[in-house]
Protein backbone atom coordinates (compact mmCIF):
# COMPACT_ATOMS: atom_id res chain seq x y z
CA UNK A 1 0.00 0.00 0.00
CA UNK A 2 3.09 2.47 -0.24
CA UNK A 3 1.94 3.93 -3.06
CA UNK A 4 -0.96 4.88 -2.08
CA UNK A 5 -0.75 7.50 0.93
CA UNK A 6 -0.16 10.97 -0.17
CA UNK A 7 2.76 12.98 2.66
CA UNK A 8 -0.59 14.70 4.37
CA UNK A 9 -2.38 11.31 4.96
CA UNK A 10 -1.48 9.21 8.25
CA UNK A 11 0.13 6.28 7.85
CA UNK A 12 -1.77 3.29 8.92
CA UNK A 13 0.57 0.05 10.82
CA UNK A 14 -0.10 -3.23 11.67
CA UNK A 15 2.08 -5.10 13.82
CA UNK A 16 3.02 -8.93 14.76
CA UNK A 17 3.76 -9.26 18.08
CA UNK A 18 2.91 -7.21 21.40
CA UNK A 19 5.39 -8.85 23.35
CA UNK A 20 8.71 -6.95 24.52
CA UNK A 21 9.39 -5.69 21.24
CA UNK A 22 5.50 -4.88 21.05
CA UNK A 23 5.44 -2.98 23.88
CA UNK A 24 8.91 -1.04 22.96
CA UNK A 25 7.49 0.17 19.57
CA UNK A 26 4.35 1.14 20.50
CA UNK A 27 5.66 3.15 23.35
CA UNK A 28 8.03 4.92 20.48
CA UNK A 29 4.95 5.62 18.14
CA UNK A 30 3.24 6.84 20.68
CA UNK A 31 5.81 9.62 22.12
CA UNK A 32 6.79 10.51 18.36
CA UNK A 33 4.21 13.49 18.20
CA UNK A 34 5.23 15.41 21.56
CA UNK A 35 9.28 15.36 20.62
CA UNK A 36 9.58 15.03 17.02
CA UNK A 37 6.54 17.41 15.35
CA UNK A 38 7.83 16.86 11.86
CA UNK A 39 7.42 13.38 12.54
CA UNK A 40 4.56 11.55 10.18
CA UNK A 41 0.95 11.25 11.40
CA UNK A 42 0.57 7.54 12.32
CA UNK A 43 -2.56 5.93 13.18
CA UNK A 44 -2.07 2.04 15.44
CA UNK A 45 -4.42 0.27 13.04
CA UNK A 46 -4.17 -3.23 14.28
CA UNK A 47 -1.68 -5.58 16.00
CA UNK A 48 -1.66 -9.55 15.89
CA UNK A 49 -1.09 -12.39 17.52
CA UNK A 50 -2.68 -15.63 18.54
CA UNK A 51 -3.85 -15.04 22.41
CA UNK A 52 -7.54 -13.42 21.81
CA UNK A 53 -7.27 -12.28 25.23
CA UNK A 54 -3.63 -11.37 26.03
CA UNK A 55 -4.30 -9.53 22.37
CA UNK A 56 -7.36 -7.23 23.38
CA UNK A 57 -5.10 -6.21 26.62
CA UNK A 58 -2.38 -5.23 24.28
CA UNK A 59 -4.39 -3.33 22.29
CA UNK A 60 -6.01 -1.45 24.63
CA UNK A 61 -3.04 -0.28 26.18
CA UNK A 62 -0.57 0.23 23.00
CA UNK A 63 -3.66 2.60 21.37
CA UNK A 64 -4.55 -0.20 18.68
CA UNK A 65 -7.84 0.20 16.86
CA UNK A 66 -8.07 -3.47 15.59
CA UNK A 67 -6.69 -7.03 16.72
CA UNK A 68 -6.48 -9.75 14.60
CA UNK A 69 -5.22 -13.14 15.15
CA UNK A 70 -3.92 -14.49 11.14
CA UNK A 71 -1.09 -11.78 9.91
CA UNK A 72 -2.46 -12.63 6.57
CA UNK A 73 -5.47 -10.45 6.82
CA UNK A 74 -3.25 -7.15 7.93
CA UNK A 75 -0.25 -7.32 5.53
CA UNK A 76 -2.07 -5.75 2.31
CA UNK A 77 -4.29 -3.68 4.67
CA UNK A 78 -1.51 -1.47 5.77
CA UNK A 79 0.70 1.10 4.80
CA UNK A 80 3.24 -0.12 7.35
CA UNK A 81 3.85 -3.60 9.25
CA UNK A 82 6.02 -3.93 11.84
CA UNK A 83 7.13 -7.71 12.28
CA UNK A 84 8.22 -8.00 15.97
CA UNK A 85 7.44 -12.21 16.01
CA UNK A 86 9.93 -14.68 16.46
CA UNK A 87 12.76 -15.33 14.44
CA UNK A 88 10.73 -18.05 12.66
CA UNK A 89 7.96 -15.90 11.85
CA UNK A 90 10.03 -13.38 10.31
CA UNK A 91 10.03 -14.12 6.26
CA UNK A 92 6.83 -15.57 5.21
CA UNK A 93 4.97 -12.25 6.71
CA UNK A 94 8.30 -10.17 5.62
CA UNK A 95 8.04 -11.30 2.19
CA UNK A 96 4.20 -11.05 1.87
CA UNK A 97 3.87 -7.12 2.99
CA UNK A 98 6.56 -6.17 0.67
CA UNK A 99 4.91 -8.82 -2.20
CA UNK A 100 2.13 -6.24 -1.28
CA UNK A 101 3.70 -2.84 -1.07
CA UNK A 102 3.62 -2.90 2.15
CA UNK A 103 6.79 -0.89 4.02
CA UNK A 104 8.01 -3.26 6.38
CA UNK A 105 10.17 -2.89 9.80
CA UNK A 106 11.55 -6.52 10.34
CA UNK A 107 13.21 -7.03 13.95
CA UNK A 108 16.73 -8.62 14.08
CA UNK A 109 18.41 -10.77 13.04
CA UNK A 110 16.51 -10.41 9.78
CA UNK A 111 16.13 -14.56 9.78
CA UNK A 112 16.69 -17.96 11.47
CA UNK A 113 18.59 -19.18 8.25
CA UNK A 114 20.69 -17.11 5.69
CA UNK A 115 18.46 -18.64 3.07
CA UNK A 116 15.67 -16.81 4.45
CA UNK A 117 17.61 -13.57 4.84
CA UNK A 118 18.27 -14.05 1.09
CA UNK A 119 14.78 -14.61 0.39
CA UNK A 120 13.69 -11.07 2.45
CA UNK A 121 16.39 -9.10 0.78
CA UNK A 122 15.39 -10.34 -3.01
CA UNK A 123 11.68 -9.29 -1.91
CA UNK A 124 12.66 -6.08 -0.73
CA UNK A 125 14.77 -5.36 -3.66
CA UNK A 126 12.18 -6.57 -6.12
CA UNK A 127 9.48 -4.06 -4.29
CA UNK A 128 8.89 -0.47 -4.35
CA UNK A 129 8.55 -0.33 -0.79
CA UNK A 130 10.95 0.64 2.15
CA UNK A 131 12.23 -2.25 4.37
CA UNK A 132 14.29 -2.18 7.50
CA UNK A 133 15.80 -3.71 10.00
CA UNK A 134 15.37 -2.95 13.46
CA UNK A 135 19.03 -2.69 14.53
CA UNK A 136 18.15 0.14 17.09
CA UNK A 137 21.36 0.66 18.52
CA UNK A 138 22.82 2.72 15.39
CA UNK A 139 20.30 5.45 16.66
CA UNK A 140 22.32 5.99 20.35
CA UNK A 141 23.34 9.52 19.91
CA UNK A 142 26.71 9.04 21.11
CA UNK A 143 26.74 5.91 18.23
CA UNK A 144 26.05 8.96 16.25
CA UNK A 145 28.92 10.80 17.70
CA UNK A 146 30.91 7.92 17.36
CA UNK A 147 30.46 7.69 13.89
CA UNK A 148 31.12 11.41 12.87
CA UNK A 149 34.38 11.17 14.54
CA UNK A 150 35.40 7.91 12.19
CA UNK A 151 34.04 9.40 9.27
CA UNK A 152 36.26 12.87 9.89
CA UNK A 153 39.39 10.91 10.14
CA UNK A 154 40.03 12.00 13.92
CA UNK A 155 40.73 8.47 15.07
CA UNK A 156 43.37 7.77 11.71
CA UNK A 157 43.61 4.62 10.34
CA UNK A 158 41.83 2.02 11.79
CA UNK A 159 43.95 -0.69 13.41
CA UNK A 160 41.23 -2.81 15.79
CA UNK A 161 37.56 -3.05 16.70
CA UNK A 162 36.38 -5.19 19.46
CA UNK A 163 33.04 -5.50 20.52
CA UNK A 164 31.25 -7.18 23.80
CA UNK A 165 27.92 -8.14 24.63
CA UNK A 166 27.18 -9.37 28.03
CA UNK A 167 23.76 -10.34 29.61
CA UNK A 168 23.15 -12.75 32.63
CA UNK A 169 19.52 -13.63 32.21
CA UNK A 170 20.30 -17.14 31.98
CA UNK A 171 23.56 -17.51 34.01
CA UNK A 172 20.93 -19.55 36.20
CA UNK A 173 20.68 -23.38 35.23
CA UNK A 174 17.44 -23.34 36.30
CA UNK A 175 16.21 -20.39 34.47
CA UNK A 176 13.43 -21.15 32.45
CA UNK A 177 13.30 -22.50 28.52
CA UNK A 178 11.74 -19.91 26.07
CA UNK A 179 11.60 -20.31 22.33
CA UNK A 180 15.13 -18.27 22.10
CA UNK A 181 16.61 -21.55 22.71
CA UNK A 182 15.10 -23.60 20.25
CA UNK A 183 17.24 -23.57 16.82
CA UNK A 184 14.35 -24.35 14.53
CA UNK A 185 12.68 -21.10 15.74
CA UNK A 186 15.07 -18.89 16.82
CA UNK A 187 18.12 -20.27 14.42
CA UNK A 188 21.07 -19.92 16.81
CA UNK A 189 21.20 -17.89 20.69
CA UNK A 190 23.33 -15.56 21.69
CA UNK A 191 24.67 -15.07 18.35
CA UNK A 192 22.05 -13.93 16.23
CA UNK A 193 20.30 -12.56 19.50
CA UNK A 194 23.05 -10.11 20.44
CA UNK A 195 25.42 -10.85 18.52
CA UNK A 196 23.69 -9.68 15.23
CA UNK A 197 23.74 -6.63 17.26
CA UNK A 198 27.04 -6.63 17.48
CA UNK A 199 28.86 -7.46 14.01
CA UNK A 200 25.49 -4.68 12.48
CA UNK A 201 27.20 -1.83 14.87
CA UNK A 202 30.68 -2.15 14.22
CA UNK A 203 29.68 -2.12 10.17
CA UNK A 204 28.11 0.76 11.24
CA UNK A 205 30.86 2.42 12.81
CA UNK A 206 33.82 1.60 10.78
CA UNK A 207 32.47 -0.17 7.78
CA UNK A 208 33.79 2.38 5.27
CA UNK A 209 37.12 2.88 6.69
CA UNK A 210 37.71 -0.98 7.18
CA UNK A 211 36.15 -2.92 4.40
CA UNK A 212 34.51 -6.07 4.13
CA UNK A 213 35.28 -8.87 6.38
CA UNK A 214 37.87 -11.12 4.24
CA UNK A 215 37.53 -14.11 6.56
CA UNK A 216 36.82 -15.34 10.21
CA UNK A 217 36.82 -17.74 13.53
CA UNK A 218 34.29 -18.45 15.20
CA UNK A 219 33.66 -20.61 18.40
CA UNK A 220 30.07 -21.62 20.08
CA UNK A 221 29.34 -22.94 23.45
CA UNK A 222 26.45 -23.97 25.26
CA UNK A 223 27.16 -24.54 29.07
CA UNK A 224 23.05 -25.48 29.86
CA UNK A 225 21.71 -28.51 28.07
CA UNK A 226 18.48 -28.75 29.47
CA UNK A 227 16.14 -25.97 30.28
CA UNK A 228 12.20 -26.31 32.41
CA UNK A 229 9.28 -25.44 31.03
CA UNK A 230 7.43 -22.76 32.63
CA UNK A 231 4.26 -24.40 31.23
CA UNK A 232 5.19 -28.11 31.87
CA UNK A 233 7.66 -27.57 34.07
CA UNK A 234 9.18 -30.66 32.36
CA UNK A 235 12.94 -30.53 30.73
CA UNK A 236 13.35 -28.94 27.82
CA UNK A 237 16.88 -29.19 25.31
CA UNK A 238 18.84 -26.42 24.51
CA UNK A 239 19.96 -26.41 21.20
CA UNK A 240 21.36 -23.07 20.53
CA UNK A 241 24.44 -21.36 21.94
CA UNK A 242 24.77 -19.77 25.18
CA UNK A 243 27.74 -17.62 23.97
CA UNK A 244 29.92 -17.58 20.78
CA UNK A 245 33.15 -15.61 19.96
CA UNK A 246 34.79 -14.56 16.91
CA UNK A 247 38.11 -13.23 15.23
CA UNK A 248 37.45 -11.26 12.29
CA UNK A 249 40.27 -10.23 9.61
CA UNK A 250 38.97 -6.90 7.56
CA UNK A 251 40.03 -6.13 3.96
CA UNK A 252 42.25 -3.36 5.15
CA UNK A 253 44.33 -5.20 7.24
CA UNK A 254 42.53 -4.20 10.58
CA UNK A 255 41.05 -7.01 13.25
CA UNK A 256 38.25 -7.60 15.14
CA UNK A 257 37.44 -9.22 18.15
CA UNK A 258 33.69 -10.43 18.91
CA UNK A 259 32.13 -12.17 21.97
CA UNK A 260 28.48 -12.16 23.26
CA UNK A 261 27.19 -14.36 26.59
CA UNK A 262 23.94 -14.69 27.34
CA UNK A 263 25.45 -16.19 30.97
CA UNK A 264 27.66 -13.64 31.85
CA UNK A 265 27.51 -13.14 35.62
CA UNK A 266 26.25 -9.14 36.64
CA UNK A 267 26.04 -7.71 33.07
CA UNK A 268 22.90 -7.29 32.83
CA UNK A 269 22.83 -6.06 28.96
CA UNK A 270 26.47 -4.27 28.52
CA UNK A 271 27.00 -3.56 24.33
CA UNK A 272 30.63 -2.27 24.55
CA UNK A 273 32.33 -1.11 21.77
CA UNK A 274 35.75 -0.12 21.34
CA UNK A 275 37.87 1.24 18.21
CA UNK A 276 41.17 1.94 18.48
CA UNK A 277 43.48 3.78 14.97
CA UNK A 278 46.55 5.45 14.81
CA UNK A 279 45.36 8.72 16.01
CA UNK A 280 42.98 7.90 18.66
CA UNK A 281 40.51 5.48 20.21
CA UNK A 282 36.70 5.60 21.44
CA UNK A 283 35.11 3.23 23.82
CA UNK A 284 31.39 3.08 24.45
CA UNK A 285 29.05 1.03 26.74
CA UNK A 286 25.40 0.50 26.33
CA UNK A 287 25.20 0.44 30.10
CA UNK A 288 26.26 4.25 29.83
CA UNK A 289 24.81 5.02 26.91
CA UNK A 290 24.79 8.85 27.15
CA UNK A 291 28.95 8.99 27.91
CA UNK A 292 31.80 8.40 24.93
CA UNK A 293 35.56 7.90 25.79
CA UNK A 294 37.31 9.44 23.66
CA UNK A 295 41.31 10.09 23.00
CA UNK A 296 42.89 11.59 19.94
CA UNK A 297 45.70 14.17 19.34
CA UNK A 298 47.94 14.32 21.71
CA UNK A 299 45.80 13.50 25.14
CA UNK A 300 47.70 11.13 27.21
CA UNK A 301 44.52 9.28 27.97
CA UNK A 302 40.34 9.01 27.69
CA UNK A 303 37.64 12.22 27.96
CA UNK A 304 34.45 11.03 29.17
CA UNK A 305 32.41 13.34 26.68
CA UNK A 306 28.60 13.36 27.82
CA UNK A 307 26.82 13.41 24.68
CA UNK A 308 24.00 15.55 25.62
CA UNK A 309 23.91 19.25 24.16
CA UNK A 310 21.59 20.71 21.59
CA UNK A 311 24.41 20.00 18.87
CA UNK A 312 24.37 15.99 19.75
CA UNK A 313 22.36 14.13 17.18
CA UNK A 314 18.67 13.51 18.49
CA UNK A 315 19.42 15.15 22.07
CA UNK A 316 17.49 18.38 20.45
CA UNK A 317 14.14 17.15 20.64
CA UNK A 318 14.66 15.62 24.34
CA UNK A 319 15.46 17.52 27.51
CA UNK A 320 18.05 20.62 28.53
CA UNK A 321 21.54 19.48 28.21
CA UNK A 322 22.34 16.90 31.19
CA UNK A 323 19.02 15.12 31.21
CA UNK A 324 19.99 11.54 30.07
CA UNK A 325 18.61 9.27 27.66
CA UNK A 326 17.28 5.84 27.86
CA UNK A 327 17.23 2.73 26.25
CA UNK A 328 13.55 3.37 25.33
CA UNK A 329 14.91 6.61 23.33
CA UNK A 330 16.96 4.40 20.61
CA UNK A 331 13.71 3.19 19.09
CA UNK A 332 11.98 6.63 18.91
CA UNK A 333 14.96 7.69 17.20
CA UNK A 334 14.42 4.27 15.05
CA UNK A 335 10.57 4.98 14.61
CA UNK A 336 11.24 8.95 13.25
CA UNK A 337 13.77 7.52 10.38
CA UNK A 338 12.02 4.60 9.72
CA UNK A 339 8.03 6.09 8.98
CA UNK A 340 9.99 9.36 7.64
CA UNK A 341 11.87 7.63 4.89
CA UNK A 342 8.15 5.67 4.08
CA UNK A 343 6.36 9.00 4.12
CA UNK A 344 8.60 10.69 2.18
CA UNK A 345 9.81 7.69 -0.36
CA UNK A 346 13.60 7.99 0.96
CA UNK A 347 15.35 5.12 1.77
CA UNK A 348 15.98 3.56 5.22
CA UNK A 349 19.31 2.51 7.09
CA UNK A 350 19.93 -0.54 7.83
CA UNK A 351 18.19 -2.28 4.79
CA UNK A 352 17.19 -5.82 4.23
CA UNK A 353 20.12 -5.69 2.47
CA UNK A 354 22.98 -4.61 5.55
CA UNK A 355 20.76 -6.91 7.32
CA UNK A 356 21.58 -9.57 5.21
CA UNK A 357 25.31 -8.85 5.00
CA UNK A 358 24.92 -8.89 8.83
CA UNK A 359 23.56 -12.60 8.73
CA UNK A 360 26.35 -13.74 6.19
CA UNK A 361 28.58 -13.18 9.40
CA UNK A 362 26.18 -15.02 11.36
CA UNK A 363 26.03 -17.78 9.05
CA UNK A 364 30.27 -17.94 9.03
CA UNK A 365 30.43 -17.84 12.40
CA UNK A 366 28.17 -21.31 12.70
CA UNK A 367 30.05 -22.77 9.91
CA UNK A 368 33.75 -22.34 11.41
CA UNK A 369 32.32 -23.61 14.44
CA UNK A 370 31.14 -26.88 12.93
CA UNK A 371 34.43 -27.08 10.65
CA UNK A 372 37.26 -25.62 13.67
CA UNK A 373 38.71 -23.42 11.01
CA UNK A 374 38.57 -20.10 9.74
CA UNK A 375 35.77 -19.53 6.85
CA UNK A 376 36.58 -17.53 4.15
CA UNK A 377 33.59 -14.72 2.81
Amino acid sequence: MSDTNSTSDPLTVGMLGYRFMGKAHSNALSRLPMFFPDAPDVVRHTIVGRDEEALADAADRYGFEHTATDWRDVVDEVDVFYNLGPNHLHVEPSVAALEAGTNVLCEKPLAPTLDGAEEMRDAAAASDAVAGCAFNYRFVPAIRYARGLVDGGDLGEISHVRVRYLQDWLADPEAPWTWRMDEDIAGSGALGDIGAHSFDLAGFLVGEQVGDVERLSGHLRTFTEERPDPDSNEERPVTVDDAYSAQVDFESGAMGTFEGSRVANGHKNDHSIAVHGTEGSIRFSLERLNELEVKTGDARGYETVMVTDESDPYVEAWWPPGHVLGWEHTFVHENYEFLTAVRDGGEFSPSFEEAYEVQRLLDAVQRSDERGEWVDL
